[in-house]
């Protein structure tokens, strides 16, 4: 049989999983051959020593070693292996259903790039999910990964088990060799408009007497810390706006005399604050605005709003800003010392000078921001991108991921 006419492939990352790996790839083969489905069992293993390979022979799986260590890893050198035009990943501990994959097959027949699990829906056995994982961990992250990055109709984010169109998920260069490679699957799929559907699925305790791979907090962390990575206007770009905008009000308000609200007045010790506010939060929005930069040179994303702060971070623009605000702050030292000379150099009088030099200072450091952050918007652009406005086109493709760094 030709390696074209395959529909499915079953990928199971695996590692020292002889206990379970069996079953799990007759259950798979079992459903397949149930459903008429031409397909295949493809074991990734990333460097079993407990006889997992010939295990998984033994059952009628195709084996193939993953030179990168990590879940992550093993699933991005099973997807390159696999021979099916789709593929339904699943963990190899015999804690999913895989005698019943008719409803992700269906998915994808249906259209639909990705065909996630909902467990939630289909139901978790008394012991199989930890505590904190089904009440805190999973409801958390997948409210995070729906409000931070628009994640509509997916309730169960970190399933394990899920289908997807093997074409599509290799356009997405997807390189995350840890546990944080489910995100990154079903976010940039997303983020690129990628057709997205859950099925129910069911999860039961593991058949394993060990314990599992995965590592509560750190996994947990590591997942939250993508998602973050890849929402920088809710993380960076909005809340710097605020923090700016409020530092401009304060000090536009607090550089003409003191300001009381209620019994408290504020005056030079909140004008010093307000001037800093200016300062972090313009770095929080140019912050946002170089993750954005390179997540669309990059490919990580494909939205095409992007390309408004590709025209706004060019050099030119920059340049321009800084200089502008760099004239206006001397022009501001230039009164303040002039007023020094009136009362002496170097005398501060905090109810005059004092509300000038920090605004003049403030806009000085702002004007050299601008400066460099052109300059770094340019170097994030310069590889054969003639002009930001062209990031629109450019979705480069990731030549050799061999040259991963192995995870120990």
């Amino acid at each position: 049989m030709s390696t074209d006419e395959l529909e499915v492939t079953v990928l199971l990352p695996c590692l020292n999983e002889a206990e379970t790996l069996e079953v799990c790839v007759r259950k798979a083969l079992t459903s397949l051959a149930e459903l008429g489905v031409e397909g295949e069992v493809l074991v990734s293993d990333n460097g079993s020593t407990d006889g997992s390979p010939d295990i998984a022979r033994a059952a009628g799986a195709r084996v193939v070693h993953a030179p990168i260590r990590g879940y992550g890893g093993a699933l991005l050198n099973g997807i390159e292996q696999a021979r099916g035009r789709y593929v339904i990943m699943a963990d190899a501990d015999d804690s999913y259903d895989l005698s019943t994959l008719g409803p992700f097959i269906e998915g994808l027949r249906a259209g639909h790039d990705v065909v996630m699990g909902n467990r939630f829906r289909g139901g978790i056995a008394p012991g199989a999910m930890p505590f904190l994982h089904r009440y805190l961990g999973n409801p958390v992250l997948s409210w995070v990964g729906r409000a931070l990055i628009g994640l509509k109709g997916i309730r169960d984010f970190h399933c394990g088990i899920r289908g997807f169109r093997r074409d599509r998920i290799r356009e997405l260069d997807l390189c995350m060799p840890g546990m944080e490679f489910a995100s990154e699957l079903v976010v940039r799929a997303s983020l690129s408009g990628y057709a997205i559907t859950e099925v129910p699925t069911t999860l039961r305790p593991d058949g394993r007497s060990r314990p599992p791979h995965l590592r509560t907090w750190r996994d947990g962390w590591r997942h939250l810390r993508f998602l973050l990575v890849f929402a920088p206007r809710r993380t960076l770009i909005w809340p710097g706006l605020i923090v700016f905008l409020l530092g401009v009000l304060g000090t536009g308000l607090l550089s003409f005399g003191p300001r009381s609200i209620g019994h408290v007045q504020f005056d030079i010790n909140a004008l010093a604050y307000t001037c800093v506010a200016i300062l972090v939060g313009a770095q929080l929005v140019l912050f946002g605005g170089f993750a954005e930069l390179y997540g669309r040179f990059e490919g990580l994303v494909r939205d095409r709003a992007l390309s408004r702060w590709a025209r706004w971070l060019s050099f030119e623009r920059c340049v321009a800003l800084g200089l502008a605000l760099i004239v206006l702050g001397l022009a501001g030292t230039v009164l303040a010392v002039t007023h020094w000379g009136e009362t002496g150099f170097g005398h501060l009088d905090p109810r005059g000078t004092i509300r000038l030099v920090l605004p003049s200072a403030t806009a000085i450091a702002l004007g050299m921001i601008s400066l460099f952050a052109g300059l770094f918007a340019s170097l994030l652009t310069l590889r054969g991108v003639r002009t930001a406005t062209t990031l629109t086109q450019r979705i480069p493709r990731q030549a050799d991921r061999s040259s991963l760094t192995p995870v120990p």
